[in-house]
């Protein structure tokens, strides 16, 4: 994948988005900024013993550098100038029993910088990203935590629909993950920049 930009704008800054594969030297600032979009998004709904559980598990900078290095998955970045303000990660690998595409490929984690949540870098980050994976795949499914109802409403805007659930371990805390699924090649939503 070659990078692309856009430039993003709002009243106090002009800033272009470039959005390109991770490489490993980006896992240091991937870990960092995972680590901080993950515990904006969910500190407040958890404990703070199953948030460091997960935390330390997830976004290690050695388990960063393992998923970028992952030749049967995709980390794209998403930079505005040398801030990194989003991203996403598929990967191939089991798929839920709901999905009835038995070769789709997982959006495992797709994070926007909070202060740009609303100006468009999720659409371009999500086209990106289904570009990225069509020629490997027909289909792309996701779990969502079944509160997050900003990114459902996000997801269902980009053609995915709820297909089924499944169990999703934070710390010692069960929750439930909405199984969402959508075809690479379905249409984006119209509004999309």
């Amino acid at each position: 994948m070659t990078s692309r930009s856009l430039r993003i704008s709002d009243r106090d800054d002009d800033a272009l988005l470039i959005i390109q594969r991770a490489r490993a030297s980006d896992a240091r600032r991937l870990a960092a900024f995972a680590h901080r979009a993950f515990h904006e998004t969910f500190a407040s709904h958890n404990t703070p013993e199953n948030m460091h559980t997960y935390l330390s598990s997830a976004f290690s900078e050695a388990r960063q550098l393992a998923e970028i290095e992952n030749p049967d998955a995709i980390t794209l970045l998403a930079d505005s100038g040398a801030t990194l303000v989003g991203y996403a990660h598929l990967q191939l690998g089991e798929v839920p029993a709901c999905v009835s595409d038995r070769h789709a490929i997982e959006l495992v984690r797709f994070y926007i910088d909070h202060a740009l949540h609303g100006r468009g870098v999720a659409h371009r980050l999500m086209r990106e990203s289904l570009a990225a994976v069509s020629a490997r795949a027909l289909s792309v499914w996701l779990g969502v935590w079944e509160h997050n109802a900003r990114a459902i409403a996000f997801y269902g805007k980009w053609g995915f629909r709820d297909v089924g659930s499944h169990d999703f371990m934070l710390g010692t805390d069960r929750q439930t993950d909405r199984i969402m699924w959508r075809p690479t090649d379905a249409a984006p939503p119209a509004t999309t920049l």
